[in-house]
C-alpha cells in the first residue's frame, strides 16, 4: 500500500465534513456537508465534480433545505440514475429529530426531492446496490431500546424493513455494507459507549435472503466506516480510536474478526467519513480532517 497523492479539494465553509465519492457516467461525484459547525441547524450538501480523475474539482450542486440539518450524504449509481441519500436533523420544539430522505438526478446538477424514507427517528447512513436493490442499515439512537435495522428496497426505491432489529448490542449505529461474489452481505457496524462498555465495533455476514446474521466483535472502535472489497479480500477507511486520531486504510480479517492498520492518510482532529472508488489496483477516496486547521474535504490516491 503506498499515498500516491493527496489534495485539499474544498475549504469554503466554516465547517466541512462527512464525504462520500462515486463514479457516475466517466466522471467522479464527491458530496459533503457544509455549515457553520459540527453540530449546527444550517448544514447543507455540496457537490463537486471532477472530469480528469480528481486533478481538478467544480461545484456543480448545493442541495439544502429550509427545515432540516441535512448530514452524512451518501450518493449511489444505478442505472442510469445518481441517488443522494442523506439524514436530516430538523429542529422541533421538543429538541431535534431525525429522518432519512433521498434525492435523485440524472446528471450530478438537478435534483429532485426530497423523499422521505424509513421511519421517522431512523437514520439510514449508508446504501449499497445489489441484484437491482438498495440495502442499508437504518439507526435508532435510544437510552433503552436502540437499534440497527436492515432495510432492502422494491423496484420504486421505496423501503422495507428486512430485519428490523439487526443488532441492539450496545449503541450501534454507522456501518459499512459490501456484498461478495458468493453473494454473501458483509457489515462493519460501529458502536460506541453511549449506555454499554464494549465500544469494539462488530463484523457481521448473512447469506440470502439476508434475515440470518452471524456477528463477530472486532479489535478496534471505529467511526464513519465504508468498506470494499479487492482481490477477494475486505478492506475499510475509517477513523480508528486507540489514542491517536487518524483516517486510515484497514485490511479486515473476516474469518478472525480482526483489523489492520495499513495506511494512515494525512488527517487528525475532527476527521473521517470517507468515500471510496476503486480503478484497477487505485484506490481514490474522499474524506476530511482538520489537521491543517479548519475542517476542509481531501482527496486521495493509493496505489493497492
Amino acid at each position: 500500500m503506498k499515498l500516491i497523492s493527496v489534495t485539499k479539494i474544498w475549504d469554503a465553509s466554516p465547517h466541512n465534513a462527512f464525504t462520500d465519492l462515486v463514479r457516475f457516467k466517466h466522471k467522479l461525484y464527491c458530496v459533503f456537508r457544509q455549515a457553520s459547525a459540527h453540530v449546527s441547524p444550517d448544514g447543507a450538501l455540496r457537490i463537486l465534480c471532477s472530469d480528469n480523475e480528481g486533478q481538478d474539482w467544480q461545484s456543480v450542486a448545493l442541495v439544502e433545505t429550509d427545515f432540516a440539518d441535512l448530514r452524512d450524504g451518501k450518493l449511489v449509481v444505478e442505472g442510469e440514475k445518481l441517488f443522494l441519500f442523506a439524514g436530516a436533523a430538523i429542529q422541533q420544539e421538543e429538541g431535534r429529530a431525525m429522518r432519512s430522505y433521498c434525492w435523485q438526478s440524472l446528471d450530478g446538477v438537478n435534483w429532485a426531492g426530497p423523499r422521505a424514507l424509513v421511519k421517522e427517528r431512523e437514520w439510514l447512513w449508508r446504501i449499497t446496490a445489489h441484484k437491482g436493490h438498495f440495502y442499508g442499515v437504518a439507526y435508532y439512537c435510544h437510552e433503552h431500546d436502540g437499534y440497527a435495522a436492515l432495510y432492502k428496497s422494491d423496484a420504486s426505491t421505496d423501503f422495507h424493513p428486512l430485519v428490523e432489529k439487526l443488532s441492539q448490542a450496545g449503541y450501534v449505529n454507522e456501518s459499512g455494507l459490501v456484498f461478495d461474489e458468493e453473494d454473501k452481505a458483509i457489515c462493519l457496524l460501529r458502536r460506541d459507549p453511549l449506555w454499554q462498555t464494549d465500544e469494539r465495533a462488530l463484523l457481521g455476514e448473512s447469506e440470502p435472503p439476508y434475515t440470518q446474521w452471524h456477528w463477530q466483535t472486532t479489535n478496534y472502535r471505529v467511526g464513519g466506516p465504508v468498506t470494499f472489497l479487492y482481490q477477494g479480500k475486505l478492506y475499510g477507511v475509517v477513523r480508528l480510536y486507540d489514542g491517536r486520531v487518524r483516517t486510515s486504510l484497514v485490511a479486515i480479517d473476516r474469518q478472525r474478526a480482526q483489523i489492520e492498520e495499513l495506511l494512515s492518510l494525512p488527517s487528525g482532529g475532527d476527521t473521517s467519513y470517507a468515500g471510496v472508488v476503486l480503478c484497477d489496483n487505485i484506490l481514490m477516496v474522499s474524506y476530511y480532517s482538520s489537521h491543517e486547521g479548519d475542517c476542509a474535504i481531501y482527496f486521495a490516491k493509493i496505489a493497492l
